[in-house]
């Protein structure tokens, strides 16, 4: 038999402590989180499914317009004219890979009811505003739209200052206000389905929904994916949640014309994050946010996300934990990054035991060393194999609700080119599973500490929970947002603007909808 050398003397000695009583409840706890996740995705699925079913059987029934309402009867001409006028506001920055896509999306809505769109960009030398102009003068005689330059803010994220001035300049006869990010691909019905709820029940302050992320393959993309899939649990409700997706919000216009529950003030005085501020107002003011089933939108991640623009991003995701409006929200937020701080370690400290109980299990049958203590040998690979068959069920339930959702997506928009899951790694997302949540603790507690964050090349810092400081440096910052992706405008230094508007031209033609226009 071998003899033990120092190196696999330590080994044992680090899985033997792995296997200890403390060890084998962290390696449970493990399974515990596991399995919690798997059950929330389950439920999250069953939400969405069901809508799915609602669908079909509206379909059965002669329905074949189901992906743009509930009662085929609501098309109508005499019910069509008596809908509510919506203002659609989208905050720009830069001009990324997908954009131009999202935004033909959102202004070729098959809403019937008046509906304005308000592109708002912080200045006429952001890229986004050159990028709207040419898309606008081609769907000029389609829709009614407007760029606005809100200038620069000054006591507010730059979002939020160009959402406020949007707010501003909308149409006196809107009933609904509608936030949309340039990252969010709407369904032909989408606006229309949000604006029937609000009608239905007055008592919706904020209506909200939430993206499903369709990875581009690199590591960073599946980190985001898999950063937002524990998030979509809160969302999958199909009615009351406590959550809010800044992407896609449709509030009462009244609410800010009046500034009720201090909707403008609350944003305006210091806001940084425009849904964690409005989720606090409407927690305070006890007012309904609701996520319909339907309120789920395809987000295409850049193909040239890297990891160091993940990194970015998830900086941006736990500093918001750093904002609050009022003093519960501070207590809620460091209570949800105690919470979060020990789950995500909590997720991965299994993995890494884990990992050194199989590696020592090996090294013992393939070896033959002799050992006089090989209980813990046993123990490591049944708590590892434990692990394993968890985490398999994990990412069947994640598999499962993204599944689904792709499914209904694909139904509420039969038009487009259809979603696969084909193009998923589901490797990769293990991977970004245990990536993210070893980074996210990391992430919060500088956060925490530098109480600063740069976003989209403005450094905010906070005090109190709210903006204090904004510094702008001389040079631009990036041109295209953390998730949008980037598209190479200038083939070379100096171009000219032509080549630029050419590119735009060429860019709109392929993406075309022409069913749209072939009336």
């Amino acid at each position: 038999m071998a003899n033990i050398g120092s190196l696999d003397e330590f080994l044992f000695s680090i899985s033997k402590s792995f296997c200890s009583p403390f060890g084998v409840f962290v390696q449970i706890q493990g399974y515990v989180i596991c399995s919690l996740l798997a059950l929330g995705w389950l439920c999250a699925a069953y939400v969405r499914n069901r809508e799915i079913n609602c669908m079909k059987e509206r379909i059965k029934r002669g329905n074949n317009f189901a992906f743009l309402c509930q009662d085929i009867n609501e098309l109508e001409h005499s019910k069509q004219s008596n809908l509510p006028r919506v203002t659609v506001i989208m905050p720009l920055k830069g001009f990324g890979e997908h954009n131009l896509h999202n935004w033909r999306s959102q202004i070729t809505s098959l809403y019937g009811g008046p509906l304005e769109f308000l592109f708002v960009v912080e200045s006429t030398e952001d890229l986004a505003y050159h990028a709207v102009n040419k898309l606008l003068e081609d769907y000029q005689d389609h829709v009614e739209a407007k760029i606005i330059v809100a200038g620069l803010s000054s006591t507010c994220s730059q979002k939020i200052h160009n959402q406020l001035v949007g707010v501003e300049k909308v149409h006196k006869e809107s009933k609904y206000v509608l936030f949309l990010d340039d990252d969010v691909r709407l369904h032909p019905g989408s606006i229309g389905s949000l604006a029937a709820e609000m009608e239905k029940n007055p008592e919706i302050f904020i209506q909200t929904g939430y993206p499903l992320d369709l990875p581009s393959g690199s590591l960073g993309s599946y980190c985001i994916y898999e950063y937002h899939m524990p998030c979509s649990m809160g969302f999958a409700t199909g009615g009351r949640t406590f959550f809010l997706w800044g992407g896609c919000m449709m509030m009462h216009a009244d609410d800010f014309r009046n500034d009720n529950c201090g909707v403008v003030s609350g944003l305006r005085d210091g806001g940084y994050s425009d849904d964690m501020t409005l989720a606090a107002i409407a927690g305070a003011h006890k007012k309904l946010i609701s996520s319909p089933p339907i309120a789920v939108f395809p987000h295409p991640l850049a193909t040239d996300l890297t990891f160091p623009r993940y990194w970015n991003y998830l900086r941006k995701q736990t500093f918001v934990l750093e904002s609050y409006t009022f003093k519960i929200n501070k207590i809620m937020n460091r209570a949800l990054f105690i919470v979060h701080f020990y789950l995500s370690w909590g997720f991965v400290a299994p993995f890494f035991m884990s990992t050194f109980n199989v590696v020592a299990g090996l090294r013992y049958y393939y070896e033959g060393y002799i050992l006089e203590d090989t209980t813990f040998i046993s123990v490591g690979f049944s708590l590892a194999f434990g692990l394993a068959v968890f985490t398999i069920i994990e990412l069947l339930s994640m598999w499962n609700l993204t599944r689904i959702e792709v499914i209904l997506c694909n139904m509420l928009s039969p038009e487009a080119s259809p979603l696969t899951l084909a193009t998923y790694n589901w490797f990769l997302v293990f991977v970004a599973m245990l990536v993210d949540n070893f980074l996210y603790p990391i992430s919060a507690i500088r956060s925490h500490f530098t109480q600063s964050i740069n976003w989209s090349g403005i450094r905010y810092h906070l005090k109190d929970g709210k903006i204090a400081k904004i510094e702008r440096p001389k040079e631009k910052g990036p041109k295209f947002t953390d998730l949008g992706g980037k598209l190479v405008l200038y083939g070379k230094k100096g171009a000219p603007k032509l080549s630029v508007l050419m590119s735009f031209s060429r860019n709109i033609a392929q993406w075309r909808h022409p069913k749209k226009f072939d009336m």
